[in-house]
């Protein structure tokens, strides 16, 4: 089963009476359960296709369907699939508020749908990314990088989503830091029995998370890799 389908996928942004095309054409399939790596350098486009299928931009054109639900362009996600499709951004620090404590960070999202026992879920979920309950009364600004990472991880997976959004998740993070991010992304894979789209342009990173990948170039898809070329690494300072 197919988790996420996308076909011909465009996204035009307009400046007044000009437009520029990010993204022109681009169409890949995940199978449920892998990691799937967007490759490429800064302004490819790659960013642009993940904020398409997690209807932060609704402005694109072709066909994107999430575990047989098609999208529809120029709406915004709802139902439960809305639930089902989470993003963690490449900034941690500019996707938490400021002036809320943790605690209310994770708990907002748990109380509008409802969710009874709110705090013991925050408390388990901060347990699972690696954190203690007590960061649940602090403030972002009062913690590391690789802990506010963590914060938002926890919750992505705080309305436990089936597809998992993953912008440039260790690139604002110390090269000791990564690993561990890595690692705790991994395991909860796993644990959750989630699909990955990870966006990336460093080469390691793809490697170690990614099933399988495309290279993109100027809103373009170049090339699609397998396991064995990621591992092999040859691609990496390929021209386009």
């Amino acid at each position: 089963m197919n988790a996420l389908t996308v076909k011909d996928l465009s996204v035009t942004f307009q400046a007044g009476a000009k437009g520029f095309t990010a993204v022109r054409g681009v169409g890949f399939e995940v199978e449920a359960g892998q990691t799937f790596g967007l490759i490429g350098p800064s302004g490819c486009g790659k960013t642009t296709v993940l904020r398409a299928i997690a209807g932060l931009n609704t402005n694109w054109q072709g066909e994107i369907s999430v575990f047989s639900q098609p999208l529809r362009s120029g709406h915004k996600i709802t139902g439960a699939l809305r639930a089902e499709i989470q993003m963690v951004f490449q900034d941690p620090y500019s996707s938490l508020h400021p002036r809320h404590r943790i605690a209310r960070i994770l708990g907002e999202p748990l109380s509008i749908r409802g969710a009874h026992n709110v705090e013991d879920e925050v408390r388990e979920t901060l347990a699972r990314v690696g954190l203690t309950s007590a960061v649940a009364g602090r403030y972002p600004h009062q913690l590391s990088g690789g802990q506010r990472q963590r914060v938002a991880i926890a919750r992505a997976l705080l309305l436990k989503p089936k597809l998992l959004l993953l912008d440039e998740p260790t690139s604002a993070l110390d090269v000791s830091v990564q690993a561990g991010i890595l690692n705790l992304l991994d395991e909860l894979k796993t644990s959750y029995g989630m699909t990955f789209i990870l966006v990336s342009h460093d080469p390691g990173v793809v490697a170690h998370m990614c099933d399988r990948a495309v290279t993109m170039q100027a809103g373009r898809i170049e090339r699609e890799l397998d396991r064995a070329a990621l591992a092999a690494g040859g691609w990496e300072m390929q021209p386009s």
